[in-house]
């Protein structure tokens, strides 16, 4: 691991940015896992979607990108299209569960 300005190259930098990119995959999928565990505890369809707690949970990720000098409309589109493909994930997860039923449990 080298910090940004160690890299005496190209080639340094770029293996640098797959290393953190591997870790980020490797993030997102230990997200995906409680994701995923989460559909456990919802009651249904309207739960699993969590309106409210998507639209907290952006505002806070804004906070983040922009304490970090970020752009936070980026970083919101990015956890939008993320969110947006997990809860379709967590919808399917919750309805193989054993108590879902037609809708609701």
């Amino acid at each position: 691991m080298k910090a940004a300005h160690e890299c005496a190259d190209l080639r340094d930098v770029r293996a640098e940015i797959d290393r953190i990119d591997r870790e980020v995959i490797a993030l997102l999928g230990q997200r995906f896992a409680y994701v995923k565990a989460a559909a456990k505890f919802k009651a249904g369809p309207e739960s699993v979607k969590a309106p409210d707690r998507l639209e907290t949970m952006l505002r806070q990720r804004r906070e983040w990108a922009e304490s970090l000098g970020l752009n936070p409309d980026v970083i919101e589109r990015l956890y939008r299209d993320l969110v947006d493909y997990f809860t379709r994930e967590e919808m399917k997860h919750w309805q193989k569960t054993p108590d879902a039923t037609e809708g609701d449990r």
